[in-house]
């Protein structure tokens, strides 16, 4: 069975749509980085709403968001005064990127207030019915580890950055 071009676009976009959500950014963020990945040359948002479906201002606001995040990168042409977008395509300085905004003080906000709910549960100072308590005290704890893990990534992740890029690659290619 073939597929055309069209539809594998649309199906690829879909695929990033969803583990963008995963990783927990907004579907059109994935879309908009799908589109932009597959893009032989940079796009304008009007060229992005055409091909994600999605309205202006959505995809506006997500593209300063993939800007902020350094997956996305404004350019403009001579004598245009639109802006255009390409995407990252090095995919350890995204992943840095998205690592680094992990330290962002919202982000930070809301792992303390985790942590903040694990200690009140971990103290006993709750009071409740105890299966309850129970459960949500393992529900925070597991969410607490997966903060833990992402930090430790970062740190990992920050120490990698600071051995430079080609000794990074040379290490991995010895681990293939």
């Amino acid at each position: 069975m073939t597929t055309n071009l069209t539809q594998l676009k649309q199906d690829f976009t879909e695929g990033l749509s969803q583990i963008s959500r995963f990783w927990g950014f907004p579907k059109g963020m994935g879309a908009i980085f799908a589109v932009l990945y597959i893009s032989p040359s940079p796009l304008s948002l009007d060229e992005i709403v055409q091909q994600t479906g999605l309205t202006k201002g959505a995809v506006s606001t997500e593209v300063r968001a993939l800007a902020r995040l350094g997956l996305v990168h404004r350019s403009s042409r001579l004598a245009d005064r639109k802006d255009y977008y390409e995407a990252e395509t090095d995919f350890y300085k995204s992943i840095r990127a998205i690592l680094k905004e992990r330290q962002n003080s919202e982000f930070d906000s809301a792992v303390r207030s985790v942590r903040e709910t694990l200690e009140k549960l971990e103290s006993g100072s709750v009071s409740g019915e105890e299966a309850e308590k129970q459960f949500i005290l393992e529900r925070v704890r597991a969410l607490q580890d997966f903060f833990d893990a992402l930090d430790s990534l970062t740190r990992a992740v920050s120490k990698l950055d600071s051995l430079g890029f080609s000794t990074v690659t040379k290490v991995l290619s010895i681990l293939k």
